[in-house]
């Protein structure tokens, strides 16, 4: 199937000495809460570190490895990073939040609390005099029959949420946390494999390349940091994660790079 092209969200102003933050796969949760709490902490740090120069930060979805807005409740924890974004968008920072396949059961609590909008699909965006294609990067691409035609549509079905927020936010958000946990596991060495030319989301980048040039595609959910050549002038850039690499990218208005934090 050819890949739509999105309309452009409006452009984002690049002053002097400014830079644009991408992270992706914080996968907050996982494997347990200490290990999870210190990785908090650790992206916290980051966010303090990044908002003295950003003129924005974009999170590119499964942030948390398993989210679910109730109307009066959300998941227990991570009040380390909500209180962060808070203070930062209250300050004047634009911050945006991708859904990933892990938490795309974000609704309205993050626009309504903290001002931050959520995107649920790939969007292209100018910054500077650069044009960027960002997403998450679940079910581009081929590949990936079974999320893309069965298990995607039925998650994203508002029938599907409706189901599910029956359940008491106990016993609902306990059975979902431990499918979530598993299924990550499950996939650990297909996510630390690169697979060259038939990298999907490689594959996904050059069809819309062939249609309109963006001069960086940058996504998350392949678990590795990537910088690979999509054709001229045209990078495709995956973020990789924070359970092992804390890598995430940086845009200063000339070039995209990854790099690591070690604080």
């Amino acid at each position: 199937m050819t890949p739509k092209l999105l309309p452009e969200l409006p452009p984002l102003l690049l002053p002097a000495g400014k830079r644009v933050y991408f992270a992706s796969d914080f996968h907050l949760g996982v494997p347990d809460a200490a290990t999870s709490r210190e990785r908090e902490r650790r992206i916290v740090r980051w966010l303090d570190e990044a908002a003295k120069d950003a003129a924005a930060i974009y999170l590119l979805g499964d942030v948390f490895d398993f989210w679910f807005e109730y109307k009066h409740a959300i998941p227990r924890g991570f009040s380390r990073l909500q209180g962060k974004l808070a203070e930062l968008t209250d300050g004047g920072l634009p911050i945006t939040l991708f859904t990933g396949n892990h938490d795309m059961w974000m609704f309205g609590y993050f626009t309504q609390e903290m001002g931050i909008p959520i995107q649920r699909d790939p969007v292209t965006q100018r910054m500077g005099d650069k044009l960027f294609h960002i997403g998450h990067g679940d079910g581009l691409g081929p590949g990936d029959f079974a999320y893309k035609r069965l298990m995607k549509p039925v998650f994203n079905s508002r029938f599907t949420q409706w189901l599910f927020a029956r359940l008491h936010p106990n016993l609902g958000i306990g059975i979902a946390s431990k499918w979530s946990q598993h299924s990550r596991l499950q996939n650990g060495e297909a996510d630390a494999k690169y697979f060259g030319e038939e990298e999907w989301l490689l594959v996904y980048c050059r069809e819309i390349e062939k249609r309109q040039h963006h001069d960086y595609y940058v996504f998350g959910h392949r678990h590795l940091p990537l910088d690979v050549v999509v054709g001229p002038g045209s990078q495709y850039i995956n973020l990789g994660e924070w359970v092992n690499y804390c890598s995430y990218g940086v845009y200063d208005g000339i070039t995209m790079a990854l790099r690591e934090y070690k604080g």
